[in-house]
């Protein structure tokens, strides 16, 4: 009884915190999205699963919720495969490894709001950075903020930009854990050429590191927000409208506090399931040497 009651002393602070962060916040959400309060509002009343019946019937929530998907389709592997082929590049080279993994952190540790505004004036229509180097080798730009057919891509490549320096770093230290008398055997073997090496050695002991970097790059583009609130407001005619902003605008600037909380909890659900998938499917090919 003794060890019972020092280990439940012991974990007291972690199941605290957990309650107080997560399963508290989560179980609160979940209660006011069966409700109508508004914010600002000193009453609401139940109103059961009214709010997940509009939701699932409004075509503002699934236009949102195509974008987001598709903004993943694109970001995920995007922002994974060039962190691979930074964290490779960077650590090949005999000299600058320091400089170069600043430079391409950088976006990671740098407030992205403010980072978009910068982007904002790269790819204004007339003077901005982007065009004008179209327009050198004799292309012709667009608006590509305010046009319905490159707004939401704009966005991911954006997205792929932020996000690529954290997984070149997280690549690097999986790379770090490779033992170097694997590409030794590897060579005795017969893997001569870099691509073989890679094939046979370097990519079946970077499972575990992708898998991980696949996990945490969904999850974070799914939670896209700022880009879109400073960049697009949500157009050109919805086209750039994500799950958060909606959740956002329906709480915040309608004041439907009840039915934002629903979305909130659609979207968690999302969250979950994709990321028990990533990892379900994902664990089948990765070797954990």
């Amino acid at each position: 009884m003794t060890e019972r009651r020092i280990a439940g002393v012991l974990i007291s602070p972690a199941v605290t915190l957990f309650v107080v962060l997560l399963a508290g916040p989560t179980v609160a959400v979940f209660a006011l999205s069966l409700t109508n309060w508004q914010l600002g509002s000193s009453t609401l009343a139940f109103i059961g699963i009214d709010n997940y019946a509009q939701l699932f019937t409004d075509r503002v929530f699934w236009k949102s919720f195509g974008n987001t998907f598709l903004y993943c389709l694109v970001v995920v592997p995007g922002s994974v495969f060039l962190g691979l082929g930074l964290a490779l590049l960077i650590e090949s080279l005999s000299f600058g490894r320091g400089f170069y993994r600043a430079a391409y952190f950088l976006p990671v540790t740098s407030t992205l709001i403010a980072m978009a505004v910068v982007w904002e004036f790269l790819l204004h229509p007339t003077v901005g950075l982007v065009n004008l180097t179209f327009e050198a080798f004799g292309l012709k730009g667009t608006d590509w903020l305010k046009n319905p057919d490159t707004a939401l891509f704009t966005l991911a490549g954006i997205g792929i930009w932020q996000s690529a320096g954290l997984n070149m770093v997280l690549f690097m230290a999986g790379l770090k854990a490779i033992p170097a008398d694997l590409y030794e055997a590897a060579e005795i073997d017969g893997a001569a050429s870099s691509w073989e090496r890679f094939r046979c050695v370097t990519w079946p002991m970077l499972g575990p590191a992708t898998l991980f970097v696949t996990v945490v790059s969904g999850i974070r583009s799914f939670q896209v927000f700022d880009t879109v609130e400073v960049l697009t407001k949500g157009g050109p005619n919805k086209a750039t409208e994500m799950l958060l902003y909606t959740m956002y605008t329906e709480a915040f600037n309608f004041f439907r506090t009840g039915y934002g909380a629903a979305i909130t909890v659609v979207f968690l659900a999302i969250v979950l399931v994709l990321t028990l998938l990533q990892v379900r499917f994902g664990e089948k090919r990765t070797h954990y040497g």
